[in-house]
């Protein structure tokens, strides 16, 4: 009898260990920031910054340091941080240049303004290597789920714009601004990174979720994702596939829009691509996307993984300014797996 009390006991703590993670990107210091207070209602155990945290686009160091004071300062955002833990990884214009790559003049700077606000502990490798990439690993009951924060920013090689500036493709319903680079020495995470992210991948994970600023699970369109890196897009599915990293998800953000891809391939198991990417920001229509099989969704929105423990599953959510679900996608822990040979 006290052996299935203890039992009932342990069983009970491990299933209701469950876990929320919520994130979102592109977030304008100077526009109203009430949808913090829905996320924090939300209760999750963490939110995620993907990136365009605040609007800098400088050259100048006291511009950008005045920008993320005026965050720090707003009532929302206090609010926000002192009920929710946060993490955070950047793109372009918290980065601090639109498009910008690994030659951006003031990244060294741009990096230690985004690590003090971020109050990252002392002890961080953040501060020992180039670059803002990190993981964590957080375990719940017998389960351990990994985010890995990437940096798409620090040593991205440049862009490849159509010669003529912006070209029209027949196909398209819009200019488009950038080519696909095929050059072998072209590189989005730099190989420092890629190196780490080896390692990470080896770690013992129940579920991997990877954040990428920019989009990866989704088709070319002209924009900047990783469709216009398609060599880098490969070696991160050779990658998962030589690691045998189970439970690989993608969250993004960038494109001031929400959209669930799903990148179908022979190297690995289906990769899905949950963007949620608009807080403050929003955008007059969605860019196509064949991987696309929900949304777009184009009012200002968040992200959430919903994980079940007991059922082995998570909600791939987006939420609404009005806290409405406008997105709900259930997924497997069985169909994050490769198959046995």
């Amino acid at each position: 009898m006290k052996l299935a009390f203890a039992f009932l006991l342990l069983s009970s703590y491990i299933f209701s260990q469950d876990f929320k993670l919520a994130f979102g990107s592109c977030m304008h210091q100077e526009k109203s920031l009430s949808i913090l207070d829905v996320i924090s209602d939300s209760n999750p155990d963490y939110f995620v910054f993907l990136g365009d945290n605040i609007y800098g686009d400088t050259r100048i160091v006291d511009t950008l340091r005045f920008k993320y004071q005026q965050l720090a300062e707003n009532t929302f955002y206090k609010n926000f941080k002192s009920k929710t833990k946060i993490l955070a990884t950047w793109d372009d214009h918290d980065y601090g240049e639109n498009d910008a790559g690994k030659y951006y003049s003031l990244k060294n700077e741009s990096k230690q303004l985004f690590l003090a606000f971020f109050e990252e502990p002392i002890e961080s490798k953040r501060y020992t290597h180039e670059g803002i990439y990190t993981s964590f690993i957080f375990k719940k009951g017998f389960k351990r789920i990994q985010l890995i924060l990437l940096d798409n920013r620090t040593f991205r090689s440049n862009l490849k714009h159509f010669e003529n500036g912006m070209t029209k493709d027949t196909s398209f319903h819009y200019d488009l601004e950038n080519v696909p680079i095929e050059s072998g020495d072209s590189t989005l995470l730099g190989e420092e990174q890629w190196n780490w992210l080896e390692i990470e991948l080896k770690r013992k994970a129940d579920i991997r979720i990877i954040a990428s600023s920019t989009q990866f699970g989704v088709s070319y369109n002209g924009y900047e994702s990783w469709a216009n890196f398609p060599r880098q897009q490969e070696k991160m599915l050779q990658l998962i596939q030589k690691t045998k990293a189970n439970g690989v998800i993608f969250i993004s953000g960038d494109v001031h829009y929400a959209e669930l891809s799903k990148l179908n391939n022979s190297l690995t198991y289906p990769i899905y691509d949950l963007t949620a990417s608009g807080l403050t920001q929003s955008w007059h229509f969605a860019a196509p996307n064949k991987n696309r099989i929900e949304g777009p969704v184009m009012e200002n929105h968040f992200g959430m993984l919903d994980f079940n423990f007991r059922k082995k599953t998570i909600q791939l959510q987006i939420i609404d300014r009005d806290k409405k679900t406008r997105v709900s996608y259930p997924l497997k822990w069985k169909d994050l797996k490769f198959k046995k040979d």
